[in-house]
């Protein structure tokens, strides 16, 4: 193995508090990712396809040797309002929530967000009939 090409090694934990300055190449759709523009000290995904690696038992510590890549499956909001990505591990399927970062492409979040309402759980030509069953009139408003 060549010197410039070795992994380094840091002591437990220093990924949490020391920024990251390495760029990496997304193993999904191949674009090359800076830290510049992200809009944090820490990018761990993708801002085109929103992918990750499992590189992580605990955010930050850099510990996992699982190597999966992390498809974005879900977003949620935080308590101050701000967005996170679910990612789940395509090798062990293992959860884990990120912060979306500055660059991130609005278009995948949204269509990751929008998903559920696109694909609900139950036939939307049924809703009226759930409406009564739940104690409603069954009749949408407007009608």
């Amino acid at each position: 193995m060549n010197r410039e090409n070795k992994r380094k090694t840091y002591q437990k934990g220093y990924n949490k508090t020391h920024a990251s300055t390495n760029s990496f190449k997304c193993r999904v759709c191949g674009r090359l990712m800076v830290p510049e523009g992200a809009g944090t000290d820490h990018r761990n995904h993708c801002c085109n396809c929103l992918c990750s690696v499992h590189v992580d038992d605990e955010p930050g510590d850099r510990a996992s040797s699982c190597g999966g890549i992390m498809d974005p499956v879900a977003v949620w909001t935080r308590h101050n309002g701000e967005w996170a990505i679910i990612h789940r591990c395509r090798r062990c399927g293992k959860l884990s929530s990120n912060r979306i970062a500055a660059d991130d492409n609005p278009m995948k979040l949204m269509s990751i967000a929008m998903k559920p309402l696109a694909s609900p759980p139950f036939p939307l030509e049924r809703i009226e009939e759930m409406t009564r069953l739940m104690g409603g009139d069954g009749v949408m408003a407007g009608e």
